[in-house]
């Protein structure tokens, strides 16, 4: 694209070169990373900034608002990472979301159990990968499920974080996953993602995505209707969106709306050689010049592999008859041998995805199937030493 990229990272001692010699500063220490942006922009300007995931989106629309380049609020940057705050904007702007409150761990959980909705479903405020989300069918799975959210909302370093979570009626409905972008406040549909597998919980480890949809064309209205009504309430006006939606016969009900695309290298399946690439295209939204380029609808899709069981990586067997699979493009296996794995809802990792294409999103899904049926992920067990925290 003739763009010239720096990376700001905190990665001084990267063995990765473009890392080493990128721009070192802390992006959790807002003031001091946006003195350090404006800086070297002061030597050498920028057409636009990214933010490469949830935690960064709201630093670079603070930097790339104070250089005067294509940008999000930076209050609406900050609403697509935090449930609690998005919920009560959407609530406000007469979206449709899911009956909602926050829950203090700190305070007794019985008295504020009572006026809860069975089921419902238990998730930290900022976490991403579906970590530390629980669905809970009554009070005694309320009160475990509580117990089980402290050690992993404790890495936390805001107080209120640590202690609040978001409870919000379960909906009983098929869920789905949304690709788009913004240009100038207005929203522009790349796919909708078809979820196959139930996610019913209690845990929802998020497995296949398969495109182009296959709802009827007015429920899939219904979904680009309401998260266009979501990016409109949360103020964002460019560059990419992903949403994830429930959708039962009442209506399509926004879940997350995110100002960057979909997470880890899911992405991909949207790839189409030098036809389509989505990298290209939210580059292109940053420097303010989109690309007319969208991806085709061709059926295709991918497949998060999931971690059944938690543990040390010894291996793993059976990745060339995944390759094998009719319509199996690619098997990325991006975990390595002595990796500890952690199973949902502690962990928020996959160990690699599968990548499929066909005539047919059946044939697709299908494939996606057979091959994860192929692989065998050997594990050994974590031992853990008394007075030792595990990892070490």
């Amino acid at each position: 694209m003739g763009v010239d990229t720096l990376i700001a990272s905190r990665g001084e001692h990267s063995l990765i070169s473009e890392v080493q010699h990128g721009l070192h500063t802390d992006p959790d220490d807002h003031d001091k990373a946006l003195r350090d942006i404006v800086a070297h922009a002061r030597k050498t300007p920028f057409a636009g900034i990214l933010g490469s995931d949830d935690s960064t989106v709201e630093l670079a629309a603070l930097a790339a608002r104070e250089l005067g380049l294509p940008h999000n609020p930076p209050e609406a940057a900050r609403l697509s990472r935090r449930k609690d705050l998005a919920r009560a904007r959407l609530a406000l702007a007469d979206c449709p979301v899911p009956q909602h409150c926050l829950v203090d761990l700190d305070k007794p959980l019985q008295r504020q159990a009572r006026a809860l909705p069975w089921p419902c479903v238990l998730k930290p405020l900022n976490l991403s990968a579906s970590r530390g989300v629980i669905r809970v069918d009554d009070n005694r799975q309320f009160l475990a499920a509580c117990e089980r959210l402290r050690p992993i909302l404790a890495e936390q370093d805001d107080p209120f974080l640590r202690s609040n979570i978001l409870v919000e009626r379960y909906i009983d409905g098929i869920e789905v996953a949304y690709e788009g972008f913004l240009h100038r406040g207005r929203l522009t549909t790349l796919t909708i993602f078809d979820k196959p597998d139930p996610m019913t919980g209690p845990f929802f480890e998020e497995t296949i995505y398969v495109t182009p949809s296959q709802l009827d064309r007015e429920v899939q209205a219904r979904i680009e209707e309401n998260v266009a009504r979501a990016c409109a309430a949360y103020g964002l006006s460019t560059g990419p969106v992903h949403a994830e939606l429930r959708v039962d016969e009442r209506d399509a009900w926004i879940l997350e709306v995110a100002s960057r695309t979909i997470g880890g290298d899911c992405s991909r399946v949207l790839d189409q050689g030098s036809d389509f690439n989505l990298e290209e295209l939210v580059i292109s939204l940053a420097i303010g010049e989109p690309l007319a380029k969208r991806p085709s609808q061709k059926p295709r899709g991918v497949m998060m592999l999931p971690i059944r069981e938690g543990g040390v990586l010894r291996r793993v067997e059976g990745i060339e008859a995944a390759r094998k699979v009719p319509h199996i493009e690619r098997v990325d296996i991006i975990v390595r041998d002595g990796q500890q794995l952690v199973p949902l809802p502690e962990g928020n990792q996959y160990p690699g995805y599968l990548f499929a294409s066909a005539e047919t999103v059946d044939q697709v899904t299908e494939a996606l199937r057979a091959a994860c049926d192929k692989l065998r992920f050997v594990m050994a067990p974590m031992l853990k030493i008394e007075g030792m925290p595990q990892g070490h």
